[in-house]
C-alpha cells in the first residue's frame, strides 16, 4: 500500500507483528527511524514528516495495541523491545538508521542506542527523560497521562491540553485536540491495552545509572515549558551522554509536531553534519 504515508506494511518480527510505513528517500542519506509517544499512532507524527527534506527515508511503525498493530497478548519491556526494533531494522533491509525517539519513544530509542550499536548511528531525543529515576511531572499532570482518554474525548484533550502540554498548547488547546484525534483506530479494547503495556514497559526501567555508554553521536531536543518532562530532564541527558549536544526550544511537550517548521531544520542539520 502506498499514499500519503509512504508504504505502509505488516512485518512480523521477534513474535510481534507491526505495522510499518517507509517514505522513501535518496540512498545516499542514512534512514531515520521514529520512535513514537505514548498511546500514539504513526499518522500522528505526519507533521513532522512532512517538515523534513523529502530526500531522507523515514521509518515508522505503530506499537502493539496502537493503530493498525495487533493487540498484544502478553506485555513487554522497554529493553527487550529494543531488540524487536532491532530485528525490525534487519528484517527492512538497513545496516544502520538514525532513531528519532519523542517522548515516551524516547526511552526506547535510548535503549536501542545501548543494546544497538551496530545499526543505531545517530540518536536524537525529543521531549523525553531516563525512565523510572527522572525528575517527574507534577502529580496533577502525571494523573491525566495514566489514561488514553484525551486520544478519545477532544473535547477532554481540548480541556486539558495547556495543562499537560504547555507551549502553545496554552492558548490553542484546539490544535491538540485535532491532533489527538488522530490516533483513535475504532478498538477500544486493544488500545486500552497497548497503551496499559506501553506504561509497563517501562515501569522500573531506567537508562540514569548507563548513560555513559550511549555511543551514538546525540541531539536532545526539550522545550522550556514541558509539564510532562521538565526541561532538567534533558540537562540531564546532556550530562550523562558523553557525545551530545542540547536544543533547547521556546515550547512544550507537542511542538516536534504542532511547530514541525521549526524543529525539524534543527534534527536534519543535526543529521547531515560531519
Amino acid at each position: 500500500m502506498t499514499g500519503t504515508l509512504g508504504e505502509v506494511t505488516t512485518r512480523t518480527v521477534g513474535g510481534r507483528t507491526l505495522r510499518v510505513a517507509i517514505r522513501r528517500g535518496n540512498p545516499s542519506r542514512t534512514p531515520l527511524l521514529l520512535l513514537n509517544g505514548i498511546g500514539a499512532r504513526l499518522e500522528m507524527l505526519e507533521p513532522f514528516v512532512e517538515a523534513l527534506p523529502r530526500e531522507l527515508e523515514v521509518i515508522r511503525f505503530d506499537v502493539p495495541g496502537v493503530g493498525g498493530s495487533p493487540r498484544p497478548r502478553m506485555p513487554y519491556h522497554m529493553a527487550t523491545f529494543a531488540l524487536t526494533v532491532g530485528k525490525l531494522v534487519r528484517e527492512l533491509g538497513y545496516g544502520k538508521v538514525d532513531v528519532l525517539g519523542y517522548s515516551w519513544g524516547g526511552g526506547l530509542a535510548q535503549q536501542s542506542a545501548l543494546t544497538g550499536r551496530d545499526w543505531v548511528r545517530r540518536l536524537v531525543l525529543v521531549a523525553t527523560g531516563t525512565g523510572s529515576l527522572m525528575v517527574p511531572a507534577r502529580p496533577a499532570v502525571l494523573s491525566k497521562m495514566l489514561t488514553p482518554r484525551r486520544y478519545r474525548d477532544p473535547a477532554y484533550a481540548a480541556q486539558v491540553a495547556g495543562e499537560i502540554y504547555g507551549g502553545s498548547m496554552r492558548t490553542h488547546p484546539e490544535r491538540a485536540a485535532r491532533l489527538l484525534q488522530s490516533s483513535d483506530d475504532g478498538d477500544p479494547a486493544g488500545y486500552e491495552r497497548g497503551y496499559l503495556y506501553q506504561l509497563l514497559a517501562g515501569a522500573g526501567w531506567t537508562t540514569l545509572p548507563v548513560l555513559r555508554l550511549i555511543a551514538a553521536r546525540t541531539l536532545i531536543v526539550s522545550g522550556d515549558d514541558d509539564p510532562i518532562i521538565p526541561l532538567v530532564n534533558a540537562r540531564v541527558l546532556r550530562h550523562g551522554i558523553p557525545d551530545s549536544h542540547l536544543h533547547v526550544y521556546r515550547g512544550g511537550h507537542l511542538a516536534l509536531l504542532t511547530e514541525s517548521h521549526e524543529l525539524a531544520p534543527v534534527i536534519d542539520r543535526f543529521l547531515t553534519a560531519p
